[in-house]
């Protein structure tokens, strides 16, 4: 794979099958259930509705249901407890226990959606394949993506055996003397983790034959859904982990589905929850062709090589010098892609939206950033955040608090997005923010007495440790106080871009010119002339499968 400049990444890779048209033809089958977009788009709360019930509220599952709300789609938000921040905004609320098969289709029964769309690892897997067999919904992206991604297992052996893309070396162990045996053949150190769980949850690393027992504890009591099946991966020491996600969408030159994907994300871990994420997290153009390679090839093999398999899928993958393994993947939007509300002229959110919609997406990166999350600190209910406005004057930064009713020491609450000309002092800013927020006991609503700050709050002249990135270019210097000069259109922010991503094979067609613009009739007063420039992005198209 081949590349001509360094940018956001869109590939355009066809889906095995014949096309479609993208709107108002007939929809593809998968078992007995119709798959494809709609023809039109309805009234919310009305009988024409476009109806999509997302499982899972928190904090991704809110974003995913603005977006759709904003496409005047109607949405029915389920979670397992009430007031969760997804059902604060959405149509409609459920609370159901998802792992309980026949909860979850009695729900999905009575309000008959369009589309089933998971947004979490724990549900009851078996209802969607039936919703899907019975034609109830589609369930996004497939239900046996859905089935395969939230067994380790299974995804696995889709990405090794199947599909052939390199992973570290990996056995499964269903009891205490099998996972001996498989940590004496893989060797130490190695990471044990449970094969129905996710973001690190009863995942251990083990270096010594001391740590194999409580890593089975672990794994068997700490996952998201209970179980008694390990795996055991060889440890990569890797330069580090992105997460790049791929967007399965539909093209409307071809009506066929293409994989297009974002700049990649790097991003920081504690025990297994992210921190931190940054993008873009620089990689060589070999490295990022094998990333790209990767993640179209998991992607395109969770569809049915035809419409099913819309949507964001979070590839999740080590990257070793320009060698790439992949990891996991999540056919949803990634947490470390929360960065993308500040970062890209689409969010994730937004293009999970479209894309299940067969609306067109876009790629561009807008401006490098970061985010760091709002730890709740606290193990309390109905807790209040103080010095919001304070964090808020750290430069080009913004804040998303989830509402989330309950807080617990390690439970994310909010998060801090930033941008800025490089990633290096994007991270600095929205690291300094994030600490600047203080949770504290819920009180009554008062008001609050402005008090002017001394001086603005900035970051600390000290960053973290950062990706390594190449030297931003100075802006221009302003003219001395007082000297004249015509006004100046503000220019496309001039930070680092991405790493390199591949080029399309010969003979594929340039992206189409806009049309011309139109002149602007002079307002009073002012010289007539051409409208500014508008910021352009830097998506660029990559190579074929």
């Amino acid at each position: 794979m081949t590349s001509d400049s360094q940018g956001a990444s869109e590939a355009s890779v066809p889906a095995e099958g014949e096309a479609a048209p993208v709107q108002g033809g007939p929809v593809k089958q998968v078992g007995h259930v119709a798959v494809g977009p709609p023809a039109v788009l309805g009234t919310p709360l009305s009988p024409t509705a476009t109806r999509v019930m997302v499982l899972g509220a928190g904090e991704l599952g809110k974003e995913v249901i603005i977006a759709f709300q904003r496409l005047g789609v109607e949405v029915i938000a389920v979670d397992r407890y009430a007031d969760a921040p997804g059902q604060q905004v959405a149509h409609r609320a459920e609370v159901v226990d998802m792992t309980d098969a026949d909860a979850l289709m009695a729900v999905i029964e009575r309000h008959q959606p369009h589309y089933v769309v998971p947004e979490i690892e724990a549900i009851a897997t078996p209802a969607l394949v039936e919703v899907e067999k019975r034609g109830l919904a589609e369930v996004i992206p497939t239900a046996r993506a859905v089935v395969a991604t939230m067994d380790r297992e299974g995804i696995r052996r889709l990405a090794d055996e199947e599909l052939g893309l390199p992973t570290s070396p990996y056995l499964f162990a269903s009891s205490h003397e099998e996972l001996e045996e498989a940590v004496g053949e893989i060797g130490f150190p190695c990471v044990v983790k449970p094969v129905m769980s996710s973001s690190g949850k009863g995942q251990t690393v083990v270096r010594a034959p001391a740590d194999i027992g409580p890593a089975w504890n672990t794994a068997t009591t700490g996952a998201r859904v209970q179980g008694e099946r390990v795996i055991v991966e060889g440890f990569i020491e890797f330069d580090y982990e992105i997460t790049l996600l791929t967007v399965r969408a539909i093209d409307p030159a071809t009506g066929r589905l293409a994989s297009h994907f974002c700049a990649p994300i790097g991003h920081q871990q504690v025990g297994g929850d992210y921190v931190e994420s940054w993008q873009p997290h620089e990689m060589s153009t070999d490295a990022l062709g094998a990333a790209t390679s990767i993640a179209a090839r998991i992607a395109t093999g969770l569809g049915d090589g035809k419409l099913a398999g819309r949507g964001v899928f979070g590839v999740e993958l080590f990257v070793k010098g320009d060698d790439v393994y992949f990891s996991e993947v999540s056919p949803r939007p990634h947490d470390t892609g929360l960065v993308t509300l500040a970062t890209q002229r689409l969010s994730e959110f937004e293009m999970h939206a479209r894309a299940i919609l067969g609306l067109p997406v876009d790629v561009t990166l807008a401006s490098p950033g970061a985010s760091a999350v709002i730890y709740g600190q606290l193990d309390e209910p109905a807790i209040g955040f103080e010095n919001v406005a304070r964090a808020l004057t750290v430069p080009e930064t913004d804040i998303r608090l989830f509402g989330k009713p309950e807080s617990f020491h390690r439970r994310r609450m909010g998060v801090i997005t930033a941008t800025a000309d490089d990633v290096a002092v994007a991270r600095q800013r929205a690291v300094h923010a994030a600490s600047l927020v203080t949770p504290v006991s819920g009180r009554p609503f008062e008001r609050s007495t402005p008090v002017p700050m001394a001086e603005p709050v900035v970051p600390p002249t000290t960053s973290r440790p950062a990706p390594p990135l190449p030297p931003a270019p100075s802006r221009p210097s302003a003219p001395p106080r007082g000297t004249p000069g015509p006004p100046q259109p503000p220019g496309p922010r001039q930070g680092p871009v991405p790493p390199r991503g591949p080029m399309p094979p010969r003979g594929a067609p340039a992206r189409p010119a806009g049309p011309p613009p139109r002149p602007v009739p002079p307002a009073s007063g002012r010289p007539a002339g051409p409208p500014p420039p508008r910021p352009s992005g830097n998506p660029t198209r990559a190579s074929v499968d």
